[in-house]
């Protein structure tokens, strides 16, 4: 009987495996035993596999994730508009009525509305997830938009503005949803969801700096409605964009109607919404103001650009701040931003009393250096309290709290230019909303450590 023939060809070699540890691949090649011999540990078979190199930046990481790119660019575009409307809608207004009382009533009219509908809308992208529930929300508010444009076109009566500007406030918060697929996307990351939320906020002030300026050219260069049709345009195809990649796509929200879940009911939220209304103020007062204070000095068309200065600033600064590893505590963090927040609020009230306007838009381009940290790191805290199935909504209340501010903060800055003068005191109404914003971010702060420390010694 013959023996077996015995093949002297060596084995396969295996195949690779992959493993991910945090934000790295590294591909781990099995030993091939060589004819019973161990494995060289030297180059001698090739060259060693180790890790795969990262790229260089947390920023280049973070966009080494697939579908991320796409949906930051529609995010990009769905967002401008938002920088773009109130603008718009103001000149427009103005250039059909001479009014510009009638312009800032009819937005204020929009603000609150958003303000009611936006948790509404957030609520229901939560539940059905951000592609079902992002466009047709979208679709009403460009409706409303178009409505505008007609209603002021054809010198439709009053009321009609304020109704048809009201009817824009579904629109959907874009930068929230954007956020809430970087908390799914890095849950287990930390460090890269600080870098993604600084990004964002880098992005938000980007918006907030070109929009105002691209609608100024627009309803200036062209004609007033040009503005309003832009953004609604821009508005439509970023929503489009957006939710392309399906797989970065936070999963709808399976848990409803549990007891504690509502993000306004958990602890710490109220509280820290009313920081983000007080930020808010310090907002909508430094632009009023600091219009007021342009026109008054005689440079009316540089108001625009000398308030960019502290968009700027805000957006220089969130890309710094993403560089900077995650806190131990979101709190005490905020509390000190909101600090720094208050101290900076002092350079433009100094240089309006004391300096032309070009010192001033240095003044705030400096103060603007303290917005993205304190709104990055207001976002963390939001995102640290809030159930992640109700995501959207807990940002969009944080994003609501925060046009209430700029509401009343345009208000306040308003009354203040006009009682006080183009002399710079009326700056003082941002220093002081800012300075509410830090006590009550260190009352935040005191609050959680008073908390855990009882946690921790049961009570006594």
């Amino acid at each position: 009987m013959p023996l077996p023939r015995i093949s002297r060809r060596p084995p396969a070699p295996a195949r690779p495996r992959y493993t991910v540890h945090g934000s790295t691949l590294v591909i781990v090649h099995p030993a091939v035993p060589s004819h019973g011999r161990a494995p060289s540990d030297g180059p001698a078979h090739g060259p060693a596999h180790g890790p795969v190199p990262r790229p260089a930046g947390p920023y280049a990481r973070l966009f080494a994730r697939p579908g991320t790119v796409g949906f930051t660019l529609g995010g990009l575009l769905a967002r401008l508009p938002m920088g773009m409307f109130t603008v718009s809608a103001v000149l427009m207004i103005a250039d059909a009525h001479g009014s510009y009382a009638l312009a800032g009533s009819v937005t204020a009219t929009g603000l609150a509305a958003t303000a009611s509908a936006g948790p509404l809308v957030a609520r229901a992208v939560d539940r059905h997830g951000q592609s079902r529930a992002a466009l047709p929300a979208t679709l009403l508010a460009l409706l409303g938009s178009l409505a505008l444009v007609v209603c002021v076109h054809t010198r439709a009566p009053v009321w009609t503005l304020f109704a048809a500007y009201a009817a824009t406030a579904t629109t959907p918060d874009t930068g929230g949803m954007a956020r809430a697929r970087w908390a799914h996307l890095l849950r287990r990351d930390p460090a890269a969801r600080h870098t993604a939320n600084s990004f964002e906020q880098a992005a938000d002030a980007l918006c907030f700096l070109l929009g105002p300026v691209l609608a100024t050219f627009l309803c200036t260069a062209l004609f007033p409605e040009a503005g309003t049709l832009a953004g609604c345009g821009l508005l439509l195809t970023g929503t489009l964009l957006f939710p392309g990649r399906r797989s970065t796509e936070p999963p709808p929200g399976r848990v409803r109607n549990r007891a504690g879940s509502a993000p306004l009911r958990q602890p710490g939220i109220p509280a820290l919404l009313l920081v983000f209304a007080a930020t808010g103020a310090v907002f909508g007062a430094l632009e009023v103001v600091t219009l007021a204070s342009a026109d008054g000095q005689g440079h009316r068309a540089a108001g625009g650009a000398v308030l960019a200065c502290q968009a700027a600033g805000s957006a220089l600064a969130g890309l710094a701040f993403g560089r900077l590893p995650p806190a131990r505590s979101d709190r005490r963090r905020l509390a000190g931003c909101t600090a720094a927040m208050a101290a900076l609020a002092v350079l433009p009230l100094l240089a309006a009393l004391t300096a032309p306007l070009p010192v001033v838009a240095g003044a705030l381009l400096v103060a603007g250096l303290a917005t993205a940290p304190t709104m990055v790191t207001g976002m963390a805290v939001v995102q640290r309290l809030t159930p992640a199935w109700r995501l959207n909504e807990g940002m969009t209340l944080a994003v609501t709290a925060l046009l209430g501010g700029i509401a009343a903060g345009a208000a306040a800055g308003g009354r203040a230019a006009d009682s006080l003068g183009s002399a710079g005191w009326a700056y003082g109404v941002p220093l002081v909303a800012a300075a509410a914003a830090a006590a009550l971010a260190t009352l935040l702060a005191v609050s959680a450590r008073r908390t855990r420390v009882t946690a921790h010694t049961g009570g006594t």
